[in-house]
């Protein structure tokens, strides 16, 4: 099966990167393990914490178990540099746990795309804060954040 191509393409411009930075953020937010996974090579590599993924089936394994932990989940990502075929991001989101507990998560990504404009690795550093559920600043309904919602930069994140 050849996979179908995802534009914006490599080389990426700022524009195109802060694109393509955007649309991962809707993927994560729809929190649908299988769109997710069909942004990526069938033979991605992840490291995301201590956690070592390969291939679109343990993508989709591990974004289960992420999203059955992490309830409430939203994600905001903010394109961070980009050059060539790369691009850094960081991140931050917010979920609680089964006991109500809120965290924000905190993160840098670099990722690397094959010529279809298929991510082929993610390298993910993350660290939890635990906030109070009054600190929290996503607040949007589940799923896409809305266009006029202020980005990490405008929240002093």
């Amino acid at each position: 099966m050849t996979d179908i191509a995802r534009p914006p393409l490599p080389p990426f411009t700022a524009d195109t990167a802060a694109q393509k930075v955007r649309a991962a953020e809707d993927g994560w937010n729809s929190r649908d393990p299988q769109r997710v996974s069909l942004a990526y090579t069938a033979d991605s590599r992840w490291r995301n914490r201590s956690e070592f993924v390969t291939g679109r089936a343990e993508i989709v394994d591990f974004l289960t178990r992420k999203w059955a932990k992490e309830h409430e989940y939203r994600l905001i990502k903010e394109l961070w540099c980009t050059s060539g075929n790369r691009i850094a991001v960081r991140f931050a989101y917010e979920w609680h746990d089964d006991a109500g507990q809120w965290f924000r998560a905190y993160g840098n990504e670099n990722w690397e795309f094959d010529d279809n404009g298929l991510m082929a690795r993610r390298h993910a550093s993350i660290n939890d804060l635990a906030i109070s559920e009054s600190e929290r600043l996503f607040r949007w309904p589940q799923g896409r954040r809305p266009d006029d919602h202020p980005g990490l930069s405008d929240l002093g994140l």
